[in-house]
């Protein structure tokens, strides 16, 4: 396994893919019947190989390329990958409902997936026993591909020693007007979360929530970004002080020697996984689901703690260096069922708020 992926991120330079928010189409034609063959857990050759899989994705290239090119290695599937935002693309699901044009829904967060869940096919995968119970859903309409913490990223040659952010309550500090990098929630899923989490920390049932919201927003001074990517890059290259992001895009910086910091928030903050889903109607079904079962095998898995940072949804996931454990960050009590059913009511207000109509 390890050189396979070693290939596989080795390629990531050389393989031409979209990151989040781009818009853009790639194929990835490197599979084929020579393909090296499988090895370890969720092994793809146990069905038939070869065939297409169209991908829509949200990723970073970087997360994408090598888990992309292992499993079109294995498996010899010519894989199509389409990427933009979660919002743009899964209105793409919605508008493609009768003719679906593409197989899997890689990887939004779960609550923008559950949102659209009329247009996902219900599929447990074969690795669900060795799924961590509090990620998975009951209904097996999407699967978990990893935890992801929320966090506010700062920048150490902008933020003075002794001002690092250590609340939600901080962002309102008049200091920090225009400063704060937070990507619009109609667009980006990881941003719609952090609105979510926002309110439930300070009330979302009480109008407590929202008034948080609201002088959030005035700091904010008008500058919403468009996709979640440019937080994260923004707080990195100064352009920005301060930015509410995933863990692991902020961890990325912090291990390539970016002058940044991060914060988990005392009121508490939320870990709701992203997921992956396969598209109701799906013309690759078969490729689809033995894309799933790829994404949350112990290989997969293990790369996207050791190489991304990220929290892996396996029982037996190896503990990671240099980060909290899981149980010492504070969570708030994240409402998954008003986050998926609320979605279009909470963004619409977000958005009223914004241009001033509240």
């Amino acid at each position: 396994m390890k050189k396979l992926f070693s290939g596989a991120i080795a390629a990531l330079l050389a393989i031409t893919v979209a990151g989040c928010g781009a818009g853009q189409t790639t194929d990835n034609k490197s599979g084929g019947a020579n393909s090296p063959s499988p090895s370890s857990s969720a092994d793809p050759s146990s069905t038939k190989k070869g065939g297409k899989l169209t991908l829509y994705s949200p990723n970073a290239a970087e997360v994408n390329n090598p888990i992309v090119k292992e499993f079109q290695d294995r498996t010899g599937i010519e894989v199509q990958l389409i990427s933009g935002g979660t919002g743009e693309l899964l209105k793409r699901v919605q508008a493609e409902e009768k003719n679906p044009l593409g197989d899997v829904f890689w990887a939004g967060g779960a609550d923008s997936l559950e949102a659209f869940k009329a247009y996902f096919e219900p599929y447990k995968s074969k690795e669900f026993d060795n799924l961590a119970p509090e990620y998975i859903d009951k209904n097996s309409v999407w699967t978990p591909f990893a935890a992801l913490p929320m966090v506010i990223m700062y920048n150490k040659e902008l933020v003075k020693t002794g001002e690092e952010p250590k609340t939600w309550k901080d962002l309102l500090d008049p200091k920090w007007k225009g400063k704060i990098a937070f990507a619009d929630p109609a667009k980006s899923g990881s941003s719609y979360t952090q609105l979510v989490t926002m309110l439930t920390a300070f009330g979302k049932d009480d109008n407590a929530g929202w008034d948080f919201v609201k002088q959030f927003v005035k700091n904010l001074d008008g500058k919403i970004l468009s996709s979640s990517g440019m937080v994260y890059k923004g707080v990195a290259d100064k352009e920005f002080a301060l930015g509410v992001t995933l863990e692991e895009a902020a961890l990325r910086y912090v291990e390539g020697g970016a002058k940044v910091g991060i914060a988990y928030p005392s009121e508490g903050t939320s870990a709701v996984p992203d997921g992956a889903a396969v598209i109701k109607g799906a013309k690759n079904m078969e490729q689809a689901k033995q894309f799933i079962d790829f994404l949350v095998g112990k290989d997969v898995q293990s790369l996207i703690q050791k190489e991304f940072k990220r929290r892996s949804v396996r029982k037996d996931a190896e503990t990671i260096q240099g980060i909290p454990a899981s149980k010492d960050i504070k969570l708030v009590q994240y409402d998954f069922d008003f986050a998926a059913s609320k979605k279009d009511e909470t963004i619409k207000r977000f958005g009223k708020i914004v241009t001033g109509q509240e």
